[in-house]
């Protein structure tokens, strides 16, 4: 290897590494950011013998990491990138004959995989800055580690990270050893400022580097969550910034890249810079002249949701390993200064590590790559996540509903064209597609636009956008546009010979990737219902809010009333030709709440979308009764014409139930409607309205719920009256508040010397005694120390009040009586 041009502390871990690389065939290497692991290591195995010629790929999770330190690399040789050392991502590339070296985004070595699963002429594999755990990294080890199990046993797999748990990692490679390097860091001093949770983010950020700008040296990295809030935050540093030798500049992965290589160089002599970046900068990179870090605390990161088929970006606290990066930015080459908005004692509740994106990310194109690797099942597979079922089962129905699977897993013919061209299964299928139809190139523009933020603006019109992008000369929209051609000329060769069709409009091109996300007005100009059931808005000043029929290719927002970002109008006659196929029609029977009753309609629809309908003659019929009894549930039980009998039947059973659970069934409201289409739906034959069902019917459907056994324990064990000494059966609350009361006047109870009990004598009553009025005179569950204490004052009151009837001494042993005493 050349002399390097400063020692790196990297360095002294080197032989370590290269004698661990030269006995088996992986290990694990940890060192902490700045330690020069992505441009030494690659360069130190070159030479190895078991190189012996070959290539070594070297993977980056994001393209302007691949890029600049290619480029490091090669001016360490004194080369110029795509010599000896090159590299690879979707908008751009160098690489030559000799190169030796490739630095390549996760996505593509994918790719190189299914492509070619021996690797040839590649010797080693290196995995980079594999603590991030993205989506395509995980897959990457899983699949080469299959081959080199299956077919490669000489090819080489190192994983290299900054902050990982080195040994769990060890143990996926089969027991490889760990290599650590300490690196070397200057000292940051770390300053908590707090955050008013009122004020936006990018304004506290300036507040914060105009503070850091005033009172240290050296140019600052700003850490915000999104590219929204940095353009924000540079309006407002450009208005507060007077000081004409500071510099300001966005950083973010949709940035052009000689926008972005401004931003990584260092600042000119005498000069400062202020970089305001996403989390692309934690890691990877280095930026020069950096010794004061300001940190938001935040990231943006993709969530995706199974049941409801949408990734959305989510703004979430960073992990405390993000934050130690983000701060140790500072002190990379001279000691420096790290300004958190927040307060230290939060530090602790941040989580340990951020959460890896195989365990929360749409993993369709994941489950279609393996199903072209021949692995149906991911647990065929070492991942150091499993992929949670949930997102499995999600993106298998939706590659079998995009024709890519066919319902037993085993990947389609479209399945593999599909997974040759660089895209999400969705953007695959509509390139694909329009390929076949004649419309590749304006397909794998959509297509682009779609994958790539920010290309053609941000107009939800998807015609805007492509016009704009037509028209757009920056470098990264002509690298966009000859990427697009190379999809399209890669898919129109997958299909050539295939069966064509009439061209698509863009509409029909954008529901061919997304017929979930088809959507239909709701009729007040603003607001639609999608066909996978969920709502979204647009703003009403947008000529396509006032359209009725959209296809919507990205939305935000949460999934109950998700705002829409890129549509396009689709037309009826589309919709029809394109996806007659997929429409049902029929006759379907819903509750109308005004009138309290069913009506049936005869309905076209498309998923959740309602294209067309109109009143139809109700069939009553088992489905009828079931939609009776949902909706008698969903309206509730309690408020059906119950008589007190059958109440007051299922307050008894309720009771028992409470002392015993596993002997008496649960007849709660809640039960009772959670299986309200078991007992209730059968005795609604020929019912088509609330109205209908009387105490007669109820009182069928509770015959069943309690068997004939049981029925007779009930009984016994609560009855349904008790039977005072007067001979009167009154009966007995179970519904009161303190358990099952009684309500008795008390002349009644004369000559009862045993409290009155249930269940056996387990539960004594609550008894309610009334005056003869039938007023409440005192709440008793002893009725004999009432007798003896303070009955004496009762008596004393009554007499006084009611002296027609009788106030005895001792009321245990008097005679009961329902009368007055007579006249006289």
């Amino acid at each position: 290897m050349p002399a390097p041009l400063a020692p790196l502390p990297i360095d002294d871990a080197l032989p370590e590494l290269t004698a661990a690389l030269r006995a088996g065939n992986a290990a694990v290497l940890v060192a902490p950011p700045g330690a020069g692991k992505t441009t030494r290591v690659p360069l130190a195995l070159l030479g190895e013998p078991w190189v012996a010629g070959r290539k070594i790929l070297v993977l980056e999770p994001r393209r302007l990491a691949a890029r600049a330190a290619a480029e490091r690399m090669a001016a360490t040789l004194g080369e110029a990138a795509g010599q000896s050392v090159g590299y690879r991502a979707r908008f751009g590339s160098k690489v030559g004959r000799n190169t030796r070296i490739e630095l390549i985004t996760e996505g593509i070595f994918t790719r190189m995989m299914l492509d070619d699963p021996e690797l040839s002429g590649v010797a080693a594999v290196l995995f980079d800055e594999f603590h991030e755990r993205s989506l395509d990294a995980d897959l990457g080890l899983a699949l080469a580690l299959d081959a080199q199990g299956a077919l490669r046993e000489d090819l080489r797999l190192l994983v290299m990270s900054a902050t990982l748990d080195g040994a769990r990692v060890a143990a996926l490679l089969a027991g490889a050893p760990v290599i650590e390097s300490l690196g070397r860091a200057y000292p940051v001093e770390t300053r908590y400022l707090g955050r008013d949770p009122r004020a936006p983010v990018e304004r506290q950020i300036v507040e914060a580097v105009l503070r850091a700008l005033r009172s240290e040296s050296g140019s600052v990295l700003a850490f915000l969550p999104g590219a929204g809030e940095i353009r924000r935050a540079e309006r407002l540093l450009r208005e507060a910034v007077a000081d004409p030798a500071v510099d300001i500049a966005p950083l973010y992965g949709a940035l052009p890249p000689v926008e972005q290589d401004r931003a990584i160089a260092p600042a000119p002599a005498g000069r400062r810079k202020v970089v305001l970046a996403t989390s692309i900068a934690e890691t990877s990179l280095t930026i020069e002249g950096v010794r004061l870090v300001v940190d938001s605390g935040f990231a943006r990161v993709p969530r995706f949701e199974p049941g409801v088929g949408l990734t959305r970006l989510e703004t979430v606290r960073v992990s405390r390993a993000a934050a130690d990066q983000r701060r140790g930015r500072a002190g990379r080459t001279e000691p420096g200064v790290c300004l958190r908005l927040w307060s230290e004692p939060e530090t602790a509740s941040l989580p340990a590590f951020a959460t890896p994106e195989i365990l929360a990310a749409d993993l369709s194109r994941l489950v279609l790559d393996l199903a072209v690797w021949g692995a149906r099942d991911p647990a065929t597979l070492a991942f150091l996540d499993p992929p949670p079922d949930a997102a499995v089962k999600e993106a298998r129905a939706l590659l079998v509903a995009l024709g890519a699977l066919e319902p037993d897993g085993q990947v389609s013919a479209d399945g593999r064209a599909m997974a040759r061209l660089p895209l999400e299964p969705r953007l695959a299928r509509m390139v694909i597609e329009g390929a076949r139809r004649g419309a590749g190139e304006e397909a794998a523009r959509i297509a682009a636009l779609v994958s790539e933020r920010g290309l053609g603006g941000d107009a939800p019109d998807l015609a805007h956008r492509l016009d704009d992008f037509a028209r757009d000369r920056s470098r990264r929209a002509e690298e966009a546009r000859r990427l697009a051609e190379r999809w399209a000329a890669e898919a129109e060769r997958l299909t050539a010979g295939r069966a064509g069709g009439p061209r698509p409009s863009p509409a029909v091109l954008l529901a061919l990737a997304f017929p979930d996300r088809i959507a239909r007005g709701r009729g007040d100009g603003r607001r639609f219902v999608l066909a996978n059931g969920r709502g979204a808005a647009l703003d009403p000043a947008s000529p396509l809010a006032r359209a009725r029929t959209l296809a919507v290719a990205e939305l935000t927002g949460t999934a109950d009333e998700a705002r829409i970002l890129l549509a396009a109008e689709l037309a009826e006659a589309e919709l029809e030709t394109e996806f007659g196929g997929a429409i049902a029609e029929g006759v379907e029977t819903g509750f109308d709440a005004a009138s309290g009753a069913l009506r049936a309609r005869h309905v076209r629809r498309l998923g959740s979308l309602v294209l067309a309908e109109r009143t139809a003659a109700l069939k009553p019929g088992p489905e009828t009764s079931r939609a009776l009894a949902r909706a008698a549930a969903a309206r509730g039980l309690e408020r059906l014409d119950w008589s007190d009998h059958q109440r007051q039947w299922l307050d008894r059973a309720r009771f028992l139930h409470a002392s015993t659970p596993d002997l008496w069934p649960d007849l709660s409201w809640p039960a009772l409607a959670a299986q309200v289409e078991g007992w209730l739906a059968p005795q609604l034959d020929g019912l088509t309205a609330l109205g209908q069902i009387d105490a007669e019917v109820l009182g069928r459907a509770l015959s069943g719920l309690v068997p004939w056994e049981l029925a007779r324990r009930m009984a016994e064990e609560a009855p349904s009256h008790f039977e005072v000494p007067t001979g009167s059966r009154l009966p007995i609350d179970y519904a009161a508040e303190g358990g099952p009361s009684l309500s008795v006047r008390v002349q009644e109870l004369f000559g009862l010397k045993t409290h009155p009990a249930i269940a056996g004598g387990r539960v004594p009553l609550t008894l309610a005694l009334l005056s003869p009025a039938h007023r409440p005179i005192q709440l008793t569950r002893d009725l004999p120390a009432f007798w003896s204490g303070s009955w004496r004052d009762v008596r004393a009151d009554m007499r006084g009040r009611y002296p027609r009837h009788p106030w005895p001494e001792n009321p245990a042993e008097a005679e009961p009586t329902r009368r007055a005493k007579p006249r006289g």
